[in-house]
């Protein structure tokens, strides 16, 4: 699933469906303010699995085009979303000391060498 900005890079590829079900394996769902909608698959995913959310193999990359992706972000840390990915730079209200806390209390990433970034987000979800 992809929405906001990121999502223009995978529009043209065809990624097939899953196995036996004619599920896509892209769903698109929109723009930035469409993200909600996202949140609310996973959740029931979630909910469907019995598994926690943060253990579902779902990455999150936030990409600061606009002032939505800090509600996007915020909204995702209200429910307990860990290990979002977030650049190309944070925002400037993300000093040293915020960074550090959002680190330590959601391990919260910032992006960098885009094969690194696919590598540490494709390995920690199969793991």
């Amino acid at each position: 699933m992809t929405s906001s900005c990121g999502k223009f890079r995978f529009n043209d590829i065809d990624f097939g469906t899953v196995a036996d079900t004619g599920i896509p394996r892209y769903l698109d769902l929109g723009q930035c303010n469409d993200s909600n909608g996202g949140i609310h698959i996973a959740l029931a995913i979630s909910a469907a699995l019995n598994t926690p959310v943060n253990d579902l193999p779902i990455s999150i990359v936030l990409s600061w085009m606009e002032q939505k992706a800090v509600l996007i972000l915020l909204s995702l840390f209200s429910i307990g979303i860990k290990d979002i990915y977030l650049g190309p730079k944070p925002p400037q209200f993300v000093t040293d000391d915020i960074f550090t806390f959002l680190q330590e209390n959601f391990n919260l990433h910032l992006t960098g060498d885009a094969q690194e970034d696919m590598k540490n987000l494709l390995i920690k979800k199969v793991a």
